[in-house]
């Protein structure tokens, strides 16, 4: 069984999750959520929000979307 934290850092090369766009994810797509300036804070961190919604993620995060985004337009993706 992988541990939580080898869980979050694939979490980043994941398939897209309906809701997520290259401004917000769904859940924390950080490969390190604790060294984020936004960690915990309300309205703005997945892990605290009602409805689990990232509204920061990565600078990385736009350029990781759109190649995500190609591979399910490809039919490469597997959920």
């Amino acid at each position: 069984m992988a541990s939580l934290s080898q869980d979050q850092t694939q979490r980043f090369h994941k398939p897209l999750e309906d809701l997520d766009t290259a401004e917000q994810t769904v859940g924390c797509r950080r490969n390190t959520p604790d060294n984020c300036a936004k960690h915990s804070m309300q309205c703005v961190c997945a892990f605290v929000r009602p409805d689990g919604m990232c509204l920061t993620p990565p600078l990385s995060w736009p350029k990781q979307h759109a190649k995500l985004l190609q591979l399910r337009l490809d039919g490469g993706e597997t959920r």
